[in-house]
């Protein structure tokens, strides 16, 4: 499998945490997103919108859109799972995902961020825009946590739930984002910085970091 990623990008860190937790090998092709390679002809023949990741399975089979590819994941590589075994459970992970992948991460990746600035913003307002967006959805998630989870966002060992908290995580910290309010939260984070899945899939471990 090739992954064709962004080092800093957060759905390219949630999808080389979940092949890591699979321990699925990969080779990683880094796609620099401030140069513009995502525009590139090369790249648009992989990916028609020009984000990432992509996952090139083989000659025939190109998976883009990190939900898609985790799930994809999870149906091929059952092993370790990644959703629960029961039926609410594995509704309550998607719902934690889709809380981070649908309402709070789109509004800070790096094309909304351009819009933002091109809108006048300076560094203060663009860290104010992604802040106001990650608070409040960390304030539902730390509910959520609090409900379900015993050190992991849902039980006793990590879901695709922690695959796309811990880089929005990431991303709060980069946008000076307090997160003191969110103990259970950040008690997640603890948990990864210790587990080897989550380590090799941080941005900083990635080869195109700088």
């Amino acid at each position: 499998m090739i992954l064709h990623d962004y080092w800093r990008s957060g759905t390219s860190y949630r999808t080389r945490i979940a092949l890591n937790l699979k321990g699925l090998a990969y080779e990683a092709v880094p796609v620099d997103l401030r140069t513009g390679d995502q525009r590139s002809e090369a790249y648009r023949a992989l990916n028609p919108q020009g984000l990432v990741p992509a996952l090139e399975i083989d000659n025939d089979l190109v998976l883009t859109q990190s939900p898609a590819i985790l799930e994809w994941l999870e149906e091929t590589h059952p092993a370790p799972a990644l959703l629960p075994s029961l039926a609410a459970d594995r509704a309550v992970v998607r719902s934690m995902a889709a809380l981070i992948g649908c309402d709070v991460h789109p509004l800070n990746n790096l094309r909304v961020l351009k819009a933002v600035r091109d809108l006048g913003a300076d560094q203060a307002g663009v860290d104010a825009w992604a802040g106001r967006w990650i608070l409040d959805g960390f304030a539902a998630l730390e509910v959520q946590v609090q409900r379900h989870g015993d050190g992991w966002c849902l039980g006793d060992a990590p879901t695709l739930a922690d695959c796309y908290l811990i880089p929005q995580i990431y991303s709060a910290r980069r946008f000076n984002v307090d997160l003191t309010a969110f103990p259970r939260l950040l008690a997640v984070e603890t948990q990864a910085a210790r587990h080897p899945a989550f380590v090799a899939a941080h941005p900083d471990n990635q080869p195109d970091a700088d």
